[in-house]
């Protein structure tokens, strides 16, 4: 946090400053840079083969020491600040209450990062890649991964932890994203709202946020939300012209975003709709801020234009082809995305009152949110309607859902008042209406809020591993096929391929080949006898099998199965099988 800190205040402090400073806002933005500074420099050091433990510590050095050689002009800059600033009035009583509320729903992002990585996806393709670039120093396409083409930006960061830590490390740089974006959320809702507006906003989420796992989602939310702010940051400076490298830095935010999940793209005719109302010069404008936009990201969509002919491989395969994936993985990668279709979290759905708040009137950054999580929703809705695509808006659809909560109350509020038989005591204009009521109606979710996450935290609690027994007994409950996985990587050398245990592979040998889409896929083995799917997997050089406890009452009941396949292994259910010499052509 202090490097990434470091790097991104030496490029920061060299922009003009935005109209309406805030000190702990510039701070946070200064470390979501500095992590996009961080995550393309080792890209780079990949990119030519020289991303080594060395490396990633010289890096973190150096921004350690910048970060230091800053810091005392910092603290001078925030002390002119607070004094330059008119007197704040002092917090309520139901804002400390809020306040109180908003820590102890922190609560459970402080804790959940200790647990030892259990999440499918995580286990699945994350951190297997971020290992193997850690191990091997470089980038490369591994086609025994699910999705061996994508951009994985993000997962850098995974990589150099793995590099000078254990695997529980990539977690907390999960944590670094959603922490940031909450911090953000905060210091926004204060600046253009107020501080109830500011708590709720922060508080949804972190209750929506996941910072148990080493996913990239809520990387991806921290470079939207900070590319936002400095767009925002870009349309109040005065003239624009001189506010120009503000519109760069939300380029290149919107570029590291792009370059870690293919949903950023998504915001690119939003934000592009924004810009061009604003600003029409093509070179002194629209070009440097594109060249920002290219550097985070070219990488991936560059390799795989020109290897596959598809720079959105395995997504652009019906419009350029497909290579590793086949029209059945399509259809069946769509299908799984709509079974898990649902609505999102209940917490964000108050956004769509936030047209009827006196902040929607007074603020124009307000307004601009809105329309940003009008724009998120909508496409959502037409694509994919799975919450996880949803979660790059979500620390925006959070604060403006807390301005629509606020209407809500308001309007309860004003309702009290008249079953009270005081009309003429009812304010007819926003969310402050019925203050008193409305404030201990906005104290009381957030106080359920917190009791939840009191809750939460103790689970959290339960799941952190201080001991090699305590992690492995974990892991063995939460990761099916665990056991079995763990046994192969320490006991067998040859090529394995899994069945159905997608979500331990991260556990097993690296690499280990086997998957539903792709190369791998099961269907190419399975639907043959037993001996013609040995036969297929000898000759690929395939010398073990493991299989999850459903394959094993599948596949073990197959006529001569016994012939071709010898038992290695057995725990929890699944099993290891070797390939007799049986299977030899």
């Amino acid at each position: 946090m202090i490097a990434c800190w470091g790097a991104g205040r030496a490029v920061l402090a060299r922009l003009c400053p935005p109209s309406r400073r805030d000190a702990w806002l510039e701070a946070a933005m200064s470390a979501a840079l500095g992590v996009g500074l961080y995550i393309c420099a080792f890209q780079a050091l990949a990119i030519f083969g020289l991303f080594r433990r060395e490396a990633t510590l010289g890096l973190v050095g150096a921004g350690v020491v910048a970060a230091a050689w800053q810091w005392r002009g910092w603290r001078a800059e925030v002390r002119a600040l607070r004094a330059a600033a008119p007197a704040t009035t002092p917090w309520t009583r139901f804002e400390r209450i809020a306040a109180i509320a908003l820590a102890l729903v922190a609560l459970p992002a402080l804790v959940a990062p200790l647990a030892p990585p259990a999440a499918f996806d995580e286990l699945m393709y994350h951190l297997p890649y971020a290992r193997l670039v850690a191990q091997q120093g470089t980038l490369g396409i591994h086609d025994w991964l699910r999705y061996p083409w994508f951009p994985y930006n993000y997962n850098l960061l995974y990589a150099a932890a793995l590099q000078v830590g254990d695997d529980v490390l990539p977690h907390f740089l999960n944590a670094l994203a959603g922490a940031l974006s909450v911090l953000m959320i905060f210091r926004l809702g204060i600046l253009h709202a107020n501080r109830l507006t500011a708590c709720i906003g922060a508080a949804i989420w972190l209750g929506m946020g996941d910072y148990a796992n080493a996913l990239i989602d809520m990387g991806v939310a921290l470079f939207v939300l900070t590319a936002c702010v400095a767009l925002w940051w870009w349309r109040e400076s005065e003239p624009l012209r001189d506010g120009t490298r503000w519109l760069c830095l939300a380029a290149f935010c919107l570029g590291v975003a792009a370059g870690s999940k293919y949903q950023a793209l998504i915001f690119l005719p939003l934000v592009a709709l924004f810009v061009v109302r604003h600003e029409r010069r093509l070179l002194q404008a629209w070009a440097p801020a594109l060249l920002c936009f290219l550097i985070p990201c070219i990488y991936w969509y560059a390799r795989n234009a020109i290897m596959t002919g598809d720079p959105f491989n395995p997504i652009g395969a019906r419009v350029f082809g497909f290579t590793e994936w086949v029209p059945a993985d399509y259809v069946q990668q769509v299908a799984d995305v709509r079974d898990h279709a649902e609505m999102p979290n209940a917490l964000i759905w108050s956004v769509f009152l936030a047209p009827f708040s006196v902040w929607w009137k007074r603020s124009a950054a307000v307004r601009a949110a809105g329309w940003f999580c009008l724009y998120s929703v909508a496409v959502w809705v037409v694509t994919s309607r799975y919450p996880r695509y949803l979660m790059a808006s979500f620390p925006l659809l959070a604060m403006t859902a807390a301005v629509g909560w606020q209407v809500l109350f308001g309007w309860i509020a004003a309702g009290v008042r008249r079953l009270r038989a005081a009309p003429a005591a009812v304010a007819a204009d926003g969310p402050r209406s019925g203050a008193g009521v409305g404030d201990w109606i906005v104290v009381l979710l957030l106080a359920v809020l917190a009791a939840v996450s009191v809750g939460q935290t103790a689970t959290k609690v339960s799941m952190i591993s201080l001991t090699p027994e305590a992690r492995e007994a974990f892991l063995r409950k939460h990761v099916p096929g665990y056991g079995v996985m763990d046994y192969v990587r320490r006991n067998v050398t040859g090529r394995v391929y899994q069945i159905a245990l997608n979500e331990a592979i991260y556990y097993g040998p690296n690499p280990i080949w086997g998957d539903t889409l792709g190369r791998w896929r099961y269907r190419d083995y399975l639907l043959m006898s037993a001996g013609d799917t040995a036969r297929k997997l000898a000759a690929e050089g395939f010398t073990t099998v493991v299989m999850s406890p459903e394959m094993v009452k599948v596949l073990s009941v197959r006529p001569d199965f016994d012939q071709y396949y010898g038992l290695l292994h057995e725990q929890d259910g699944s099993r290891a099988y070797r390939l007799l010499p049986t299977t030899a052509p």
